[in-house]
């Protein structure tokens, strides 16, 4: 009896925390694009401008060189996957501090707020999808065809870079409530990480010692293994389990240390 009573109430706080977990979502969209003319189109409009501007200067700078696909798509691609990373690790970053109320007067599991953040980019990303979709349309003249394996995207490559944002995020959020130094840090660390990912430019123009240190970059493989799709190729089992080791690694770290700090939250923030 007492062993129901608890899976009942446990029941009733999981579903709470969907609810939650869903509006705060919800919430994250909107204010991102609160006052916003075109309001949440931006999300579609931002990657293709973005892709534009990066088309444009870095295609000259670097040129195309060892690059074996339509270059905006190859540039709009990865924009899209590290904005998807970049976003969810940067909202969830002071996520603890900025719901106090909700950490206080409610009682909601505390991995509601950055696995909410993490979503949120999520969200996005499915809309930046239409935008390198329209892209793609565009390009048809210039070679570019879809693939049956473009389906792959959503399972079971997203699952795998949600899993390395998730546990960046709960390691980031933890960090945060001690530290709030990291939110400098950490946009600095971005920027160097974006640079170091390659995303207008491919790694065959680099020496091979630097082509060697970059193999240790979780983000070269995501972005690797998304373009494969792109391009009709089903990634290696070695791919798959690099981005799935990757990720449940960087999970149960993150959550790990997450969970073991939680009760000590209140006391910092």
């Amino acid at each position: 009896m007492i062993n129901h009573e608890k899976s009942k109430a446990n029941a009733l706080v999981f579903k709470k925390s969907v609810v939650i977990m869903w509006t705060m979502v919800k919430k994250n969209i909107k204010r991102q694009y609160r006052r916003s003319f075109l309001g949440v189109l931006w999300t579609v409009l931002n990657p293709l401008l973005t892709m534009l501007v990066m088309a444009f200067v870095f295609s000259q700078i670097f040129g195309r060189h060892g690059i074996d696909m339509d270059y905006p798509v190859y540039v709009l691609s990865g924009t899209i996957v590290f904005s998807l990373m970049r976003m969810g690790t940067a909202q969830a970053l002071p996520c603890m501090v900025n719901n106090y109320d909700l950490l206080t007067k409610t009682r909601v599991p505390y991995y509601v707020f950055p696995t909410s953040s993490v979503l949120s980019s999520v969200v996005n990303f499915g809309f930046s999808l239409i935008a390198l979709i329209i892209v793609m349309l565009i390009r048809i003249p210039n070679g570019v065809t879809f693939h049956p394996t473009m389906l792959m995207i959503f399972i079971p490559w997203l699952p795998s870079i949600f899993l390395f944002s998730l546990g960046l995020s709960f390691l980031l959020c933890t960090l945060y409530v001690r530290f709030r130094d990291v939110a400098h840090l950490y946009n600095v660390f971005l920027t160097l990480w974006m640079y170091l990912t390659p995303i207008f430019y491919s790694t065959v123009i680099l020496p091979d010692y630097v082509q060697s240190v970059l193999k240790f970059n979780p983000m070269m493989h995501y972005l690797d293994y998304f373009r494969d799709l792109l391009l009709g190729i089903v990634p290696s089992w070695q791919e798959h389990l690099i981005c799935y080791g990757v990720g449940i690694a960087a999970f149960l770290i993150g959550y790990l240390i997450f969970r073991w700090q939680r009760k000590k939250f209140i006391l910092y923030i």
